[in-house]
């Protein structure tokens, strides 16, 4: 079986080449990147080309880690200093190698005829300046045009990928908004300019289905208008099977196979690509004991924020309340979803039970003890027992500290540990326990990629050995065949110490295989709420039913 693999090469010509007639936009040949590390150097590409013809849309998929990210950022020319390019890769634009463009061509090029929607929205959008300002920016900086006009076509862009009340957008700044919104931002910035090549790196990873599906649709028809080409790296298969033409998969910085996305998924060839294909989250939560007690208790929980609407000498102010007067428990040893789509108040909520935000009414309890009423310092004894892992995990780990002195950090504040190698073997632990390996100690949070960072932030928490951790869409980064280790692994953390999971995801694929009741969440209030098989199976709402019909039909 081994030599049918080898023999099973992936050509550098794509298999449909003799259907085209003419030149590809973007051809990337034997593109090999190296990074500098410690101890030597990574090959994180290695010899990928690929071709991509305007107006179709080819996707790159592979695990965390496989090369996805960077081949992409190697076309943008937003690779690190570390990186080195070899001498023999091309990229050609339009018939010009853009790897021998000087900085300000490659600038020029950047955000106006290719462009780039990247992972992580928070870490790309500046936190200091608003939404309206910062799509006007991208607007300006390549094409001549008033302030006014710009702000005109800025309040356009974020009409045309559908955030809500648009022109309050405007006047807010990036931590103001949800994770999607803050995704449709970028999406906005992206297409500022028409651009000929959209990349779009986990465009929809912080989307819930039924915006996820609005979100590729408007790309489509955006690309359809403008002849656009498209180059999709996702980890999402379902995404993969109904919105690209063309599929690269990639293992280890290497393409491992293409094909025709029709021709991938009917016949794959490689043994990597039938597990990718295969691989789906699976199997229930275990049963829970009948007198298992409360671990969490929230009682008429309500949380409002203001917002700023017009101008800057005639604001108006409106309250939007974010979650309304809602109740919830949690008993030992559950795990409890908390789903809706994206805005819809689900991370606020879990934020107030925990007292990282404060609430305008209502009664927590943990352990069955008040916390409503505790401060900042009232809370620090609690801290080792309650954890969270953040949605956006480059934007949770400290840019500036290694990966050892992230997880060790924790340990020190709250006094775990004997002594320095007590604390040390315990982070070894941690991150061999979420599927890292133990030497990455001396490593850097933007030397790993967007899966990698989420389980060191799940290392970072489970470290502290909590009795409850409050998991924001934890498996959004992560490819599938990792989301299923991670489910496995939370379910194994479990029942080995008793943890209770407060689980928010619109992922319900995820939130089926693990949880034990779910809530659903929209503009702010509970519409249903019961055991995941029954909510699921059977949704007693028309908001559920579109849920479940978006995250379980898309494929079809």
């Amino acid at each position: 079986m081994a030599t049918v693999e080898t023999i099973v090469a992936a050509p550098e010509e794509r298999r449909d080449r003799h259907l085209k007639d003419n030149r590809p936009v973007i051809d990337a040949r034997k593109v090999a990147v190296t990074f500098k590390v410690e101890n030597g150097t990574v090959e994180a590409v290695k010899d990928v080309s690929f071709q991509l013809y305007r107006g179709e849309t080819i996707a790159i998929v592979g695990e965390s880690g496989s090369g996805k990210s960077v081949t992409a950022r190697t076309v943008m020319g937003l690779l690190s200093k570390r990186a080195t390019i070899a001498s023999h890769s091309r990229i050609e634009y339009d018939g010009r190698d853009v790897l021998k463009f000087s900085k300000r061509e490659r600038r020029a090029l950047r955000g106006d005829r290719i462009s780039m929607i990247f992972q992580e929205p928070m870490s790309s959008l500046n936190p200091v300046y608003t939404i309206g300002s910062q799509i006007i920016e991208a607007i300006r900086a390549h094409r001549r045009m008033s302030r006014r006009a710009a702000a005109a076509r800025a309040l356009e862009l974020l009409q045309h990928v559908q955030i809500p009340d648009p022109e309050a957008r405007l006047y807010q700044y990036p931590h103001q908004l949800s994770g999607g919104q803050r995704q449709r931002v970028m999406i906005a910035m992206a297409l500022a300019n028409d651009p000929d090549v959209l990349i779009a790196d986990e465009p929809t990873t912080a989307l819930d289905v039924t915006v996820q599906a609005q979100i590729l649709n408007l790309i489509r028809k955006l690309q359809q208008e403008l002849g656009m080409a498209v180059i999709l790296i996702t980890h999402d298969l379902t995404v993969v099977r109904q919105f690209s033409d063309y599929v690269y998969v990639m293992q280890l910085g290497e393409v491992k196979e293409h094909n025709t996305t029709e021709a991938l998924f009917a016949n794959p060839q490689h043994a990597y690509t039938r597990r990718l294909l295969a691989s789906e989250p699976t199997g229930a939560a275990k049963p829970l004991p009948d007198n298992a007690p409360i671990v969490l208790d929230g009682r008429n929980v309500r949380v409002s924020f203001m917002l700023k609407k017009g101008g800057f000498f005639k604001p108006e102010l409106k309250e939007l309340v974010a979650v309304d007067s809602l109740s919830l428990n949690l008993r030992r040893h559950e795990t409890l979803g908390l789903v809706g789509e994206s805005g819809s108040g689900k991370t606020t909520f879990g934020q107030a039970l925990i007292r990282l935000i404060n609430t305008d009414a209502g009664e927590i309890f943990f352990d069955g003890e008040p916390i409503h009423g505790k401060d900042r310092k009232g809370m620090r004894p609690l801290r080792s027992k309650i954890q969270i892992v953040f949605q956006d995990p480059f934007a949770s780990l400290n840019p500036r500290m290694s990966i050892g002195q992230i997880i060790e950090e924790g340990l020190i504040v709250n006094g775990i540990g004997e002594n320095r190698k007590d604390r040390l073997a315990r982070v070894e632990d941690a991150l061999l326990s979420a599927g890292m390996p133990a030497n990455i100690l001396s490593r850097f949070p933007h030397e790993f990629s967007g899966g990698q960072r989420q389980r060191i932030a799940i290392a970072r928490a489970i470290a502290l050995e909590p009795e409850f951790i409050l998991l924001d869409e934890p498996t959004s980064a992560l490819d599938l065949s990792v989301q299923a280790q991670i489910i496995e692994l939370l379910r194994k953390l479990q029942d080995e110490r008793g943890l209770s999971y407060l689980f928010i995801s619109h992922d319900l694929k995820v939130v089926r295989a693990l949880c034990h009741r779910v809530v659903v969440m929209q503009h702010g209030k509970i519409v249903e709420e019961g055991p995941v098989n029954e909510i699921l199976s059977n949704p007693k709402t028309a908001y559920t039913e579109r849920l479940v019909r978006a995250a379980f039909e898309v494929a079809a």
